[in-house]
């Protein structure tokens, strides 16, 4: 009897030392008070974004090697999103490096993959943030005048030099490219609770394009989005483990009544809890990356599993960490906010919990109530 590999949760040598190395790089290009910049009216990010994707060569993890890329996988890419979350860094990694990258190499386009890989051009699949995997999620259509429609609640224009466009032709659904800036499309930024990933609303009209799939748009929006649904969760998992790492700290040191707050036993069962639950979110985020890493048949399942419970593990997570911290975590300075804010804004992103535990009982077989 052939039996499937085993998921293998630890981290191998390569993860290890692109940890390392990308956490040396955000420790001195992404500390808290250059993270808060982005909340002024000129943020500064270009530079860091720059340095992720093609000094360490980040942007191309998902790239084949004969296209230019790392040729690495999603347990990599995983690795990479953990870390960003556990700086809170406003790089557009996500919506370039993963949606729209995974988008056009399903689709078949070679060009612009390359160039994504080398870290020359970003680019952002213009879709809405909140859009669940198995959705087509266009109102754009295509016809000889070119794109015309509306896309709200984009992620990763900031930085965009290519638009990756679902759009609705006369053949079906489609697949292109808009090079930025073009004429006939206005691209407006949106108020969003967070702004280390900011969204924006996209309007095309009569925009030019170029058609990249052959065909299989559906399916190229389709693994772009449940490649994300899979790595998102390890953005979340970094996003705790920040909170529960700094909430430690804190109550170690902070004293009240002549004694660490830590040693209070109600704050003890809090902290425990805590542990416990961030320790369950890292294990569901690996196996969901795992498992789209050896393209497991298992790897839906996994994803569903870990986009219902990680999200909402983040957010009470980072609550804690506010409430644990007291007065001081009011305060705009310390950057308990920050995380609160992208654990919230996470949660929400490609789908909430509930539309992914719907899914999860069609999988299993489980009967609707």
């Amino acid at each position: 009897m052939n039996l499937a590999p085993a998921a293998d949760l630890l981290y191998d040598e390569t993860e290890e030392e692109l940890r390392h190395s990308l956490r040396r790089l955000l420790a001195d290009r992404c500390p808290p008070d250059r993270v808060l910049s982005v909340y002024d009216s000129s943020p500064t990010v270009s530079a860091l974004w720059k340095a992720v994707a093609a000094d360490l060569g980040l942007a191309g993890i998902l790239v084949p090697e004969s296209l230019g890329g790392a040729g690495l996988g999603a347990r990599e890419a995983a690795v990479v999103m953990e870390e960003l979350g556990r700086a809170a860094a406003p790089v557009p990694y996500l919506s370039s490096a993963v949606l729209a990258t995974v988008a056009l190499l399903t689709a078949g386009e070679r060009d612009t993959v390359r160039r994504l890989a080398l870290g020359d051009v970003t680019a952002a699949l213009a879709v809405p943030l909140s859009t669940p995997p198995g959705e087509w999620p266009s109102t754009v259509t295509a016809d000889d005048s070119g794109l015309t429609g509306r896309v709200t609640t984009v992620a990763g224009t900031e930085l965009a030099s290519v638009l990756v466009v679902a759009a609705s032709g006369p053949d079906g659904q489609q697949l292109h490219t808009v090079n930025l800036p073009a004429d006939g499309v206005t691209i407006t930024p949106t108020p969003a609770l967070d702004m280390t990933r900011p969204l924006a609303d996209i309007t095309l009209s009569g925009a030019s394009s170029t058609r990249v799939d052959s065909g299989n748009a559906a399916e190229a929006v389709r693994r772009a989005l449940w490649c994300a649904a899979a790595l998102l969760p390890s953005e979340q998992y970094g996003v705790a483990s920040w909170c529960l790492e700094a909430t430690l700290s804190y109550v170690k040191e902070r004293r009240q009544f002549g004694r660490a707050v830590g040693s209070f036993q109600a704050v003890k069962h809090r902290m425990a809890d805590l542990w416990l639950e961030v320790g369950q979110t890292g294990a569901l985020a690996r196996y969901a990356a795992d498992c789209l890493a050896r393209d497991d048949a298992d790897a839906e399942i996994a994803a569903c599993v870990a986009q219902s419970f990680c999200g909402d593990a983040a957010v009470h997570a980072a609550e804690e960490c506010v409430q644990l911290h007291g007065g001081i975590a009011m305060t705009w300075e310390y950057p308990a906010h920050l995380y609160l804010k992208r654990a919230k804004s996470d949660q929400l992103a490609l789908g909430a919990g509930h539309q992914y535990r719907s899914r999860l009982s069609e999988l299993v077989d489980l009967p609707s109530c």
